[in-house]
């Protein structure tokens, strides 16, 4: 199977579409899936269109969507969108994240609307096709014979939760890990947990989630994280691919092709 590949496209749909196009994707008549790993949404002005995309791949059975930290900051938004709404949402971590903006587009609503009608508009967001279709096929990990696909990384033995975690260990069970070690898994920088060892045996983990320029300046010595000299293409290293082009920024979002053989069996959480 031909898997064209892409990660954190936090609703830059066009950005999106111009790199598939540039890979051949629409042009491809060989079988071919797409694989988002995580982050459809937040930051970007295209909502819309991405969540119908995406629902139109899933109705043809062509696309694999791996769950990413920001589908967890939306749940969690829409759970306890009254608690946010009194406190101001200006003021809470989701309007920077962008999912008070993503709310507002799949919903048609407006701030002021949000904040007078929270529990309207978070059952209308529950209406929506990313609620009720996208975000139940979303699973932790897939994995074919050669690769591994996830959003931040594999659930790891590491001294932080998430984002903070710095040094990590391999966990042999991380396939059975719970709902909570998958949920700091996808706030893991991938980049800095390869490079401490923890990689799949015989196998790539493609990810998302962390800026490559991250480890194209740390570990190659190629320009700074973020400058005039900053590189935002895939990078490659032993067990690893990382994809966040942090797109917000670049301007651009990036897309691999691998051919590989299917798995029987595959996380369906």
């Amino acid at each position: 199977m031909k898997y064209y590949v892409v990660a954190d496209i936090h609703g830059f749909y066009d950005y999106m579409i111009e790199a598939l196009t540039e890979k051949g994707y629409f042009t491809d008549a060989a079988p071919h899936k797409l694989i988002i790993c995580g982050d459809l949404f937040d930051r970007g002005k295209q909502s819309k269109e991405l969540q119908e995309f995406v629902l139109g791949l899933l109705k043809k059975d062509e696309v694999i969507l791996i769950k990413g930290n920001h589908e967890d900051l939306l749940v969690d938004f829409v759970e306890k969108l009254p608690m946010y709404a009194g406190m101001g949402f200006q003021y809470t971590h989701h309007f920077c994240n962008g999912t008070v903006h993503t709310v507002r587009d799949l919903t048609g609503s407006t701030l002021t609307k949000m904040g007078m009608y929270p529990e309207m508009t978070a059952s209308k967001m529950k209406q929506t096709g990313f609620f009720r279709t996208i975000l139940p096929a979303m699973r932790n990990y897939y994995e074919t014979k050669n690769y591994i696909f996830v959003h931040g990384w594999i659930p790891s033995i590491a001294n932080g939760t998430g984002g903070n975690a710095s040094f990590f260990q391999f966990n042999p069970e991380w396939r059975n890990d719970d709902a909570a070690g998958w949920y700091f898994a996808r706030w893991y920088n991938g980049m800095l947990a390869a490079h401490q060892g923890v990689i799949e045996p015989g196998k790539t983990i493609v990810c998302g989630h962390w800026h490559t320029s991250f480890g194209h300046s740390r570990y190659e010595g190629k320009g700074e994280e973020f400058g005039k000299d900053e590189d935002f293409s895939p990078y490659y290293a032993d067990g690893i691919i990382a994809l966040d082009a942090c797109t917000v920024h670049s301007r651009k979002v990036n897309c691999v092709v691998i051919e590989d053989d299917e798995l029987t069996t595959a996380d369906e959480t």
